[in-house]
């Protein structure tokens, strides 16, 4: 009769066991030293060798020759042992038979001597199935049974056993065996078959039995069936569902080439797989290339690759369409090839820098430019420089520019109307020496608007050229930097004696220094503009009084706006 593979290659001494060398030297070293615990556990993976090791261990602790890391296998004991038929290996399936009346059982036997070898010895499978009250029922007898009885409990669980059944064993960790291993393992057996094979194909049974020996074996067990005697990538891939290496080599070729055509042709053939199945592949694959140092793909574009399979999952798990899904992954794949790597990145930025380094060494006399104000939008004030104006000059009087704007900008936050009269009236011409120079054209109704918030904008102007800067106006019809000034006193030296204020204003400065007593400011409206500044006076207003009687508040802060 015909064996399985698992069963038929199983392990019979500890150098058979694959990829759990640390194993197999510890528990030889333990066997021919003579120092044994009385319990062990073996935890792993399914199908990394737990069961195979404790039957090697057991047979090892009964052969005839002694107890030794290389047991004989001829002797009575062994054979029985290869058999699965010794009387003293007492073997127990916890998941079967998990409660308190079996394991009473079991510690019946614990009682009594081995019938024929010098170990009685216990091998309880998938420990972790016991309940609670067989857990609690076991401890006595695990922590302290007979001289001549052993314990080995296997789980692929450990997590599940108590705390107290943990402390009172020897706990061996099996590893998941690398694909590598299996790889070669299922080679072996291969050519001990006489079964001709592909290497790729016994690939993905490796890969596929995710670290496990005995899933692989089945897998391949199942294939030499399916492929009648010869295992190779087509059959392999049909058998286990999955999309053959050869069309993802094409797609990331698409993909890298952005040729759309070929990558519709790959969506259509994929409408035959699972889509998860195919994300999962096409990850591997890209690892795979990635392990290989292959050129076709940098880190940066892989790590960007995996980013956008991990998105396609989570549309997946939202109940999406899965050739949607694929068609969306492809095209977001294709885009993330999108990318500048540091090095033209640096290259690039040390062109913009020379550029900029060029434009800053240009030659003092550049040529005539002329620079619109910005801040008259009715004005058609204009800046001009000539070639003879140095360029230092020129970035001072467009900096003074910006802080005017700047001007304006606070008088428009604190009151919109005074700061729209301002811009629309008033001119910038220049700053220096501390003195603001401007042109207005400010109208009767203008000026009364502007006397009356002048603190305002002289409080602003200082926070913005600079403390206790002087403010001059110029004629409308001089518009050189070096035109003449008008005070108030010149205004009204110069024109036609006029009764009124009003009038005099009209000739001269309607916006000069508060402190100048010939101003046409009058002083009660510099008085108010003062008060204005003063935030203490707020509280003495009737209706600030009337909101604070009102919500009887803790504490009262005014808060400036600047």
């Amino acid at each position: 009769m015909s064996l399985a593979l698992a069963r038929k290659y199983r392990p019979n001494l500890f150098e058979d066991l694959i990829g759990q060398e640390s194993i197999s030297q510890t528990l030889s070293l333990a066997l021919d030293s003579k120092r044994l615990s009385h319990a062990y556990l073996f935890s792993g993976l399914r199908g990394s060798g737990k069961t195979s090791t404790a039957r090697i261990f057991a047979k090892a602790l009964l052969c005839e020759i002694g107890e030794t890391s290389t047991p004989c296998n001829i002797c009575a004991n062994c054979l029985m042992a290869n058999e699965n038929r010794h009387m003293d290996i007492i073997e127990m399936d916890a998941a079967s038979n998990r409660g308190i009346d079996d394991i009473k059982e079991l510690i019946e036997h614990t009682k009594y001597r081995p019938s024929s070898a010098r170990y009685k010895i216990f091998i309880i499978d998938e420990v972790h199935m016991l309940t609670p009250q067989a857990h609690n029922a076991l401890l006595k007898t695990l922590e302290e049974p007979p001289s001549f009885v052993k314990f080995i409990l296997a789980t692929t669980d450990p997590l599940k056993i108590p705390a107290t059944i943990l402390s009172r064993t020897q706990h061996f960790r099996f590893k998941k065996i690398p694909e590598k291993m299996i790889f070669n393992h299922l080679e072996y057996i291969l050519n001990l078959e006489n079964i001709g094979y592909e290497k790729e194909a016994l690939e993905i049974i490796a890969r596929s039995g995710a670290g496990s020996l005995r899933d692989s074996l089945t897998l391949l067990d199942q294939a030499i069936v399916y492929s009648k005697n010869f295992v190779d990538v087509a059959t392999i891939t049909h058998m286990l569902g999955i999309i053959e290496p050869s069309h993802l080599k094409n797609l990331i070729s698409a993909i890298i080439a952005k040729d759309h055509n070929k990558v519709f042709d790959f969506i259509s053939l994929a409408s035959e797989y699972e889509t998860e199945m195919i994300l999962d592949e096409l990850s591997l694959y890209i690892k795979d290339l990635m392990f290989a140092q292959d050129k076709l793909l940098s880190p940066l574009i892989i790590e960007r690759f995996f980013r956008v399979i991990a998105s396609s999952k989570e549309l997946l798990k939202m109940g999406s369409d899965g050739t949607f899904v694929l068609s969306l992954t492809f095209f977001k794949m294709m885009e993330s090839l999108e990318i500048k790597d540091i090095d033209t990145l640096i290259k690039n930025l040390e062109k913009e820098l020379n550029i900029t380094q060029s434009t800053i060494n240009m030659p003092q006399n550049p040529p005539s430019i002329q620079i619109v104000s910005s801040t008259v939008q009715a004005s058609d004030n204009i800046i001009q420089t000539t070639p003879d104006i140095p360029q230092q000059e020129i970035k001072t009087e467009i900096n003074d520019q910006k802080l005017f704007v700047k001007l304006v900008q606070k008088i428009y936050d604190r009151d919109y109307l005074l700061g729209s009269c301002f811009e629309r009236t008033t001119t910038f011409n220049r700053f220096e020496n501390g003195i603001l120079y401007w042109h207005s054209n400010a109208n009767n109704e203008d000026k009364d608007k502007l006397r009356a918030g002048f603190g305002v904008i002289k409080k602003f102007a200082d926070e913005v050229f600079g403390t206790n800067i002087q403010i001059k106006n110029l004629p409308m019809e001089s518009n050189e930097k070096n035109g003449p000034e008008t005070t108030m006193e010149e205004s009204i030296s110069t024109s036609e004696p006029k009764s009124s204020t009003a009038q005099e204003c009209q000739t001269g400065s309607m916006i000069e220094e508060v402190e100048m007593s010939s101003s046409c400011i009058m002083p009660e409206a510099a008085n108010e503009a003062e008060k204005e500044k003063d935030p203490s006076s707020l509280l003495e207003d009737p209706m600030i009084k009337e909101a604070i009687e009102l919500f009887s508040p803790s504490k009262v802060r005014v808060v400036q706006k600047v």
